[in-house]
This record gives C-alpha cells, sequence and structure tokens, in this order.
C-alpha cells in the first residue's frame, strides 16, 4: 500500500467520490419514493369546509374561546368593532352621507332597469348593506343594486313572466331568483368553490362589462325620450328600431331637453372632481342635486301636464317582509334557480373584483371565500325583505373611498340615511321624471366600458382579446345571456386548447450553473452528448393531452437519435422532467408506458425527474416504477444527468473492450 503512486492515489479519490456522490443520489430517490399516501378526495373535502366554517385556533383553548373564534370568523365585526374610535365613526358617518346622496337616485333608476317598482331599488340599498356590515370583511365596499346586475334580471326574468302583463307574478320571480342567487353564493363560500367565479376570465368580464354598458344605455333611451312604448329585447338592432319607430310616431321633446341637460350637468361635476381630488363629494352629490331639483322644476311648471314622464307612485315606509311572496311550487322554479346561479357568479365576479383591488390600495387581504358567504347570506335575508340581488358597486365604493371611510359602518349610515328618506320623503319623489333617473344611468356607464384595459389585453393575449371581443359582440347582438355563454364557451376553449396540446421543452444546461433551460429561449444552454432531456409543460397529463404528449416525447427522440447517430454518437437515455405536472392518470400512465416501451427497443433507458405526490403515488400503484427500475427516477435534473453520464460512460468501456 505504500508503494502507491500519486497518480494510484488521485483515481482512488475519484473512485470514492463517485462512490459518494452515487450514493447521495440514492438516498435522494429514496426521499421521493417512500412519500407518504397523499389524502383521500373526501378528507380534503371535509378539511376544506372545516377551515372555512370553523377556523381552528393556534393553540388549544378552552371552548368559550373557540366559541368566540366562531363568531369573529362569521362576523368580523366582532373583532374589529373592540378596537373602534369615535374619530373613525366621524369619517365613516360623513362617507355614509356622501354614499346616501349617490345611492339614493341610482338605487331607483336601478329598480326601473330591473322593472321593478322604484321602492324596491331603495329596500335594497337598506337591508343588504346592514347586513354585509356586520358579516364582510371589506372597509370600503358599498353594497347596493348594480346596472349589470339589474339588466341580467330584467333580460333574463323578462323572457319567462312579462313585467307589463303580470307585474305581480314577475315581482315573485324576482324574489325568488334573489334567493337563489344567495344560496349559491353562500354555498361557493361555504365549500370553498371560489374557483367557479374564475370560470368567466378577465378579458371576458370586460367585454361582457362593456356590452352591457351600451345595451344599458340603449335601453335608457326610453326614459330620455319619454316613450311610451318600448321593445323588452336587448339587442342593439331590436332597441334602435324600436327608438326609430316611436320618433317616428309619438315622443316628447322636453323629456330629452331635461334629462341631457342635467346628464350634462353630472358629466361636468365628474370631471371637476377627478381634475381636483378635494372636490370628491361635488360629482357624488350631483345626481341627488339634480333629483331635487328635476323634481321641483316639473312641480313648479306642472310638467306632467306636458309630456313629461314622471315616477308617479312611490311607497315608502320600513321594508315589508316578502317571504309569502317566495314561489318555490310554481312552474317558474326551475327557470328561477338557472337565472340565480348566473346573477350569484356575476355578482360575486364584480363585488370581490371590486373589493380586492380596494383592499390592496389599503394593505389588507380579503377573503374571498368569506366574502361568498357574507353576499349570499344578504341576498338570502334581501329575498325575504322585498330587496332583488345587491353586489358591490364599483362606482360607489370609489365615491366611499374618497370620502375617507374607515370601516363598514358607512355602510351602516347609508342604510340608515335612504331608510330615512323611505320613512319621511317619498312622498316628495312623485314628480321626479323618468328622464333624469335615465340621465343617472347614463352617467355612470362609462366607468364600465374600459378601452384601456381592452387595449392592454390585445397587447399581452390575443386569444383573450377575441374571447373579449366574443362576449362583447354576444351581448351587443344577441342577449345577456348569449353573451355570457359565448364567454364562458371560448373561455373553455381557450383552457381545452392548451391542455389538449401542452408545449414540451428540451432542456440544456447554462453554462457556469447548474440550471437545466429551455434550448430555444436560452440558446447559449448546451444539450449533453447521448442524453435528452424533455420537459412536460401541463399541470394535468390526461386523457385530453395523453396522446399528444407521447408523440412530442417520441418525435423529440427520433429527432436527438438522428442528430447523434450524425455524429457517430447514440442516443443513451430520456430524462423526463415531470416536476410542472400535478397531477396524471390512467391514460397518462399508458402513454408513458408505451414510450418507455419504445424507447427500450431502440435500446434507451427513461428516467422520470421530481414526479409530484399523486403523480408518484399513482405510478407506484400501476407498477409503472417497477417496470423502470426504482434506480430511474430522480429527485433533479442534475441527479438524472449524473447517473445517465455514469451510464453512457459505462457504455463506451464495454465497446471499446
Amino acid at each position: 500500500m505504500g508503494n502507491l503512486t500519486a497518480d494510484d492515489n488521485s483515481a482512488v479519490e475519484l473512485q470514492q467520490i463517485d462512490i459518494d456522490t452515487a450514493a447521495g443520489r440514492a438516498e435522494r430517490s429514496k426521499w421521493l419514493l417512500a412519500s407518504a399516501e397523499p389524502p383521500p378526495p373526501w378528507q380534503e373535502l371535509l378539511s376544506s369546509i372545516k377551515e372555512t366554517v370553523l377556523p381552528p385556533p393556534k393553540t388549544k383553548q378552552p371552548q368559550p374561546n373557540r366559541l368566540l373564534l366562531f363568531l369573529q370568523g362569521l362576523f368580523p365585526i366582532l373583532k374589529w368593532g373592540k378596537n373602534y374610535k369615535a374619530t373613525k365613526f366621524k369619517n365613516d358617518f360623513l362617507a355614509g352621507l356622501t354614499l346616501a346622496s349617490l345611492c339614493i337616485p341610482q338605487s331607483i333608476g336601478y329598480a326601473s332597469l330591473a322593472k321593478m317598482d322604484p321602492q324596491y331599488g331603495m329596500y335594497t340599498s337598506v337591508v343588504p348593506p346592514l347586513i354585509y356590515a356586520v358579516m364582510g370583511s371589506s372597509r370600503e365596499i358599498a353594497i347596493g343594486p348594480v346596472a349589470v346586475v339589474s339588466l341580467l334580471l330584467s333580460a333574463m326574468i323578462s323572457k319567462v313572466v312579462d313585467p307589463s302583463a303580470d307585474p305581480t307574478s314577475y315581482r315573485r320571480t324576482v324574489f325568488t331568483v334573489t334567493f337563489f342567487t344567495g344560496t349559491f353564493q353562500a354555498l361557493f363560500g361555504i365549500f370553498r368553490l371560489g374557483f367557479l367565479v374564475d370560470f368567466l376570465s378577465h378579458a371576458a368580464i370586460v367585454g361582457f362589462m362593456g356590452g352591457a354598458a351600451i345595451v344599458i344605455g340603449l335601453q335608457q333611451l326610453k326614459g330620455l325620450l319619454g316613450i311610451t312604448h318600448f321593445t323588452s329585447k336587448t339587442d342593439v338592432i331590436s332597441v334602435l328600431a324600436a327608438v326609430v319607430k316611436a320618433i317616428h310616431h309619438q315622443w316628447y321633446p322636453l323629456n330629452a331637453v331635461l334629462g341631457c341637460s342635467f346628464l350634462i350637468f353630472i358629466l361636468i361635476t365628474r370631471f371637476v372632481g377627478q381634475r381636483n381630488r378635494k372636490l370628491f363629494w361635488l360629482p357624488a352629490t350631483a345626481p341627488l342635486l339634480s333629483v331635487i331639483l328635476a323634481t321641483l322644476i316639473v312641480y313648479l311648471t306642472k310638467g306632467e301636464k306636458h309630456g313629461i314622464k314622471i315616477v308617479k307612485h312611490f311607497k315608502g315606509g320600513l321594508n315589508p317582509s316578502s317571504l309569502h311572496q317566495l314561489d318555490f311550487g310554481g312552474q317558474h322554479v326551475g327557470e328561477a334557480a338557472k337565472i340565480g346561479l348566473i346573477c350569484a357568479l356575476i355578482a360575486l365576479t364584480e363585488a370581490i373584483a371590486v373589493g380586492r383591488s380596494f383592499a390592496s390600495m389599503k394593505g389588507y387581504h380579503l377573503d374571498g371565500n368569506k366574502e361568498m358567504v357574507a353576499m349570499g347570506v344578504m341576498n338570502v335575508v334581501g329575498s325575504l325583505t322585498s330587496c332583488y340581488t345587491a353586489t358591490g358597486s364599483f362606482s360607489r365604493t370609489a365615491v366611499n373611498y374618497s370620502a375617507g371611510c374607515e370601516t363598514v359602518i358607512s355602510n351602516i349610515v347609508m342604510a340608515v340615511t335612504v331608510l330615512i328618506c323611505l320613512l319621511f320623503f317619498t312622498k316628495l319623489l312623485y314628480y321626479t321624471p323618468l328622464a333624469i333617473l335615465a340621465s343617472i344611468i347614463l352617467s355612470a356607464l362609462p366607468g364600465l366600458i374600459d378601452l384601456n384595459e381592452l387595449y392592454n389585453i390585445w397587447k399581452v393575449d390575443k386569444l383573450d382579446f377575441m374571447v373579449c371581443l366574443g362576449a362583447f359582440f354576444g351581448v351587443l347582438f344577441g342577449s345577456v345571456e348569449i353573451g355570457l355563454l359565448v364567454a364562458v364557451v371560448m373561455s373553455f376553449g381557450k383552457v381545452i386548447v392548451t391542455s389538449i396540446k401542452p408545449s414540451t421543452e428540451i432542456l440544456g444546461k447554462l453554462p457556469g450553473t447548474d440550471l437545466f433551460c429551455n434550448t430555444l429561449q436560452y440558446p447559449i444552454a448546451n444539450k449533453i452528448s447521448g442524453i435528452l432531456i424533455t420537459r412536460i409543460n401541463s399541470g394535468t397529463f390526461c386523457f385530453a393531452n395523453a396522446s399528444f404528449i407521447r408523440e412530442r416525447i417520441l418525435k423529440a427522440v427520433i429527432d436527438e437519435s438522428n442528430v447523434e447517430e450524425s455524429t457517430k454518437g447514440r442516443l443513451h437515455v430520456l430524462v423526463l422532467d415531470m416536476t410542472n405536472v400535478m397531477n396524471i392518470d390512467t391514460s397518462g400512465i399508458h402513454a408513458l408506458e408505451e414510450v418507455h416501451q419504445k424507447l427500450i427497443a431502440k435500446g434507451v433507458e427513461l428516467a422520470v425527474v421530481n414526479p409530484k405526490w399523486q403523480v408518484i403515488t399513482k405510478m407506484k400503484a400501476a407498477k409503472f416504477i417497477e417496470r423502470i427500475g426504482e434506480e430511474w427516477v430522480f429527485l433533479s435534473i442534475g441527479d438524472a444527468v449524473e447517473a445517465s453520464l455514469r451510464l453512457k460512460m459505462n457504455a463506451a468501456a464495454n465497446n471499446s473492450c
């Protein structure tokens, strides 16, 4: 032993390093292969429900504290209300009054858009905000009726029940739809089904909102022009045809003069408010001021005798019970449930988008599932108290934020103010012209048409832009339902195409690093002779894309084999990186087995890298790991490449012998 040369010592040291490296690779592979069984789906569902309904305390606490945690989770006001101060109430009080000045005229206008009597819009601005104030977690969001949901209700329910022929049945159906809307929203939150809201992609919502804004604007021509008989359809062709027909027969220009005058006034105040942030109260109070002035003008001039259309009958008082009006045994209950599901998704999408955008500005997180429960409960209670579907309004939330609100107490102040108006001032609204309500709705529509976002979508993703246009033109030239259907179908089509044809990448090693990257994105990345490294870029390896992925892998193997043969070499190992694959089904495993068989026929080994928890479990259950050998399952690409290089060196040594 003492006669060993320096070269012999170096060879021994290198051999020891190789042994240590191989032992390390084997140990890391054992970590992967010995991973525990994932929890069954039913256990995950139960855990999810438990986390939503009863969040577990961080430490073991006595029963009273667990009850308190449950109540604070269900009613956040119990948590932050303990630290509420008078200075905050001052800001909330002023914000609530400002909010009410905008809410009252908008609520009356949106009720007419929903083809309901004006008092129902104000009822919807009383009970739902009060319920949300004790259950909601957003500090800025303003609750009440909104334009898009009002249009949805009138457009879809009018096809089931004619509001002009049978207003009582129409109203009963609206309350029933609102009950189903709240029920679906609450269930989405309890079962943590917030992902359902994402079925309507951002691009689809932008297109849908833009199309709905134009449709809503065209619908207001009835009130703005004083037209008596108007179409119940919402598509642009039918509405314009009805306008042309009415103008040729009978319409009242004074309505247009009055409505357009105050529309210009409201838009001017909005421009002034945008230029000078200190005057935020001016555009917020302009609609209420317009209603007061327009009503006074009509009353003093007796404008109703000169063709100006007015609100007339307006019931006041507390919200009456509507429990007896819910219709669960009628012939339209199935349609009511379907419309309720659609309204639930649209209302939640708008509310959560509004809530999260303002929460991010204040630097706190909004729990989407808890918001869904709060929205659901407020709409269920609302359906029992003569309210139709309410949600978060972007325009009123922006006013609430600008007015300096601190908490949802501003919603309570707004609701109380609206209630006082219902109790004492509704008789004063008898002479309110319909044209002024139309102008208030028209003034709120520009915020729904986001041209800048449309341009951004075009720049970022052309397929998303097509989805956006599909939703826009579907609403504009078809109906609200067609626009939603087009948006959902095109969004799903995009997902399906992406899932069916996922990309696969050829990886190479970046010089001077241990990173393996796409050779097309990084041309400097070096391929390793005799080894093909391929990555699957898909979250699921399933029946929908298994054949496509198999063909892409085999094509890459053939191409690489041809390259190796041209350089008088051959392909020894295919390294398959499955880091991105979160789940696999039997079709995916069958496709891998076919790939493995084809590789064995060519004398190529298959190395699998970093299969995730669900994937490795199913591979072991299908005995795929046994077929390829546990020694060919690796935790990282680097381990797989080292083992492949060792195989290549051994093959070269055997050939030389």
